[in-house]
């Protein structure tokens, strides 16, 4: 149980709680920094439905899954909310709303993002009370936190949910695993020969990538230390992914497009060991239980990477200006920063990270 003070209550419970609305629908990693505040829902309003607001991904991931979500409403993809995915039909959020608001939501929680787009909708969902977050460009809901951005986002999205007096349980994200998901694992992997560890080198923001040949030298070092190396990738992370198994010079085992979301947490749950970049797959593979070695930008260090060492290594790079312009690019939240956070570059920030200290982690978890 967690009990300090920053995570007590912020207000009282809502009387006769039946229907709660959840606002999520970005990304995997994004998601996983969620799990906390939705188990304290759980805990505060045991009755209550739990419903998220979230993307077709989300519906197919919590299919069959315990834990806090009893169901997803698939929101449609709007700016700010969340983009259309490949082949998605098109559907009206006129009529999601209406859709919506006939479930009569007691609570409606924003745990979106500064709410400039997010917090219209879930003030549109008709709830009760709506509660979440507020950066200076977006309207107030009926109980608001400051978003601020240098926050671990972890104990943001904890922070709003006692807004509805809810007080956190964990500050760790757990997502379970199921017997479908290492079935799908079984079946596709194969039994191992080797204890196997996966490296997972895209990310969507190549900002956030360390080099392939990087991730190749440590793929040939742990094939020498006797595992099979498994290296994971969405279809969009192919090149990246092929270059790294072509520099390994060794037997390392591609995986892209051959797992489903459910299929790699089975996956992730029987590796010994997973070292990515800060990218979804990196919290996915803790949140299943997995130990970890992340590599971070400095600025995401700060808001993304768990706050616990037992198992998990985040390996730092303390870059701050663009490589190719030299801009400040931390977030220009402070007047006196030269940058104003971003320039046109995608230049990794992270080339600084030396593979000595990726595998000193990796050994120190994995020979523990």
């Amino acid at each position: 149980m967690v009990a300090p003070a920053l995570l007590t209550p912020a207000a009282g419970r809502v009387p006769d709680v039946a229907r709660i609305a959840v606002l999520r629908a970005n990304a995997l990693g994004d998601f996983i920094f969620v799990l906390p505040a939705l188990d304290a829902l759980r805990s505060a309003y045991p009755q209550a439905e739990v419903v998220l607001l979230g993307a077709p991904w989300h519906a197919q991931l919590w299919r069959d899954r315990p834990g806090p979500v009893d169901r997803v409403l698939v929101v449609p993809a709007a700016p700010g909310i969340r983009a259309a995915g490949s082949g998605e039909p098109e559907a009206s959020m006129v009529d999601f709303l209406a859709a919506a608001r006939a479930e009569r939501f007691d609570l409606a929680l924003q745990l979106h993002g500064g709410g400039a787009n997010s917090n219209p909708l879930v003030a549109a969902l008709g709830a009760r009370v709506s509660a979440g977050l507020r950066a200076e460009d977006a309207p107030p809901l009926d109980r608001w936190l400051r978003y601020v951005y240098y926050q671990p986002e972890v104990i943001r999205y904890l922070e709003a949910v006692a807004l509805v007096g809810a007080p956190a349980t964990t500050i760790t994200p757990t997502l379970a695993v199921t017997e479908a998901d290492r079935a799908e694992a079984a079946a596709v992997l194969g039994e191992p020969t080797r204890p196997r560890v996966a490296l997972h080198p895209g990310a969507t923001d190549t900002r956030r990538r360390w080099p392939a040949e990087r991730f190749a030298e440590v793929a040939r070092t742990l094939h020498a230390d006797g595992y099979e190396v498994l290296v994971t990738g969405t279809p969009a992370e192919q090149d990246v992914v092929d270059r790294v198994v072509a520099a390994a010079g060794v037997p390392v085992r591609p995986q892209v497009g051959t797992l489903s979301l459910g299929g790699l947490v089975g996956c992730y749950a029987d590796c010994e060991l997973v070292i990515s970049n800060d990218t979804g797959p990196l919290h996915l593979a803790a949140a299943v239980g997995t130990p970890t070695v992340g590599i971070f930008w400095v600025g995401n260090l700060i808001t993304t990477a768990t706050a616990l060492r037992g198992r998990h290594r985040p390996i730092t790079s303390w870059t701050v200006h663009c490589p190719v312009c030299g801009v400040d690019c931390t977030p220009g939240i402070y007047p006196h920063r030269p940058g104003d956070g971003e320039c046109p570059h995608r230049d990794s920030f992270v080339t600084d990270v030396p593979v000595a200290e990726v595998l000193e982690a990796a050994r120190e978890l994995l020979f523990r």
